[in-house]
């Protein structure tokens, strides 16, 4: 029985990478002063960019015109019907429970399906962008070669486990905001002008480190992938809002001081993860063990 992969827009995936992956990808939800978009349907990282007015005089909003919802119980439900209407099982692969609703909406919509015949199964990835995606591609290059939906669930929960998700943000007043993170945690990004970094622990954004400059931020980050490596072979993704020379640079500095990377991503993340981390902000997702075979069923490895 073939086995069909669905996750959320959180995940931010490098361009073309679900369609070539036949990953389903539902968006999630964001409201700009109140009027609602779809999370990289018809508003992107350019969009919030400039809705958070960053650098652009004469665009910007207060962070409270921005706000996220999750995806419906309904669109969930519709998301995995379709992708099972080949007969395929499902699994869901769906960000941190402890960042969104998301993940309780798929288990209802699973239900649901369960109750019509379908078997779908829910994961929680316990992270958000690339620690999200690189379960996604487990989980879809696991089912391109043949795997059954118990081996499939198996692969997406393993990489999950592994992954570790590292940002640096200009400030924290975004997370504050969105209640990710605790005033007190967020006063890290405002003294001294330092900049914060971040990990996901158990589903939750933690303060990890400060940092003095942005150049200083970056080759920490570097060093704390490294750590977070060891010596396996690892797949690793670079993320960004509106920092693109930064993140190619990260990139670039990880290739050198990673030498068994095995593939390597770099995207932007999408409005919903963004409106949270704002503008600026530069990220690390480490998978030792990679996420599967990138060279499996023809699949190409990003570069």
């Amino acid at each position: 029985m073939p086995v069909s992969v669905v996750t959320d827009s959180s995940a931010h995936l490098a361009p073309g990478v679900a369609a070539e992956h036949g990953i389903v990808v539902v968006p999630l939800h964001v409201l700009l002063d109140g009027v609602a978009h779809l999370d990289g349907v018809d508003i992107g990282p350019d969009e919030l960019v400039a809705a958070l007015g960053s650098g652009r005089p004469g665009l910007r909003r207060q962070p409270e015109a921005v706000t996220t919802s999750r995806c419906s119980v309904g669109e969930l439900e519709q998301a995995y019907t379709a992708a099972g209407d080949d007969g395929s099982d499902v699994l869901a692969v769906h960000l941190s429970r402890q960042l969104s609703g998301t993940w309780d909406a798929g288990r209802l919509a699973a239900r649901a399906g369960a109750a019509a015949g379908r078997r779908v199964r829910v994961v929680d990835s316990g992270s958000t962008a690339m620690g999200l995606g690189f379960p996604v591609l487990a989980a879809a290059r696991a089912a391109a070669a043949g795997a059954d939906l118990d081996e499939v669930h198996a692969a997406a929960v393993d990489v999950a486990a592994r992954c570790r998700t590292l940002l640096c943000l200009d400030t924290l007043e975004h997370l504050r905001r969105g209640g990710r993170i605790g005033a007190a945690a967020a006063a890290l990004g405002t003294a001294l002008a330092v900049k914060p970094l971040l990990h996901v622990v158990d589903g939750h954004i933690e303060a990890l480190e400060k940092v003095r400059t942005s150049a200083r931020a970056l080759v920490r980050l570097v060093e704390l992938a490294a750590l977070a490596a060891g010596d396996a072979p690892t797949a690793v993704a670079v993320h960004h809002l509106g920092a693109p020379e930064r993140a190619q640079a990260l990139a670039v500095a990880l290739r050198e001081r990673l030498p068994s990377v095995i593939e390597l991503h770099v995207s932007s993340v999408g409005a919903v993860v963004g409106a949270h981390l704002g503008p600026g902000m530069v990220g690390v997702v480490v998978c030792p063990g990679g996420a599967g075979d990138p060279g499996a069923a023809g699949l190409s490895t990003p570069r």
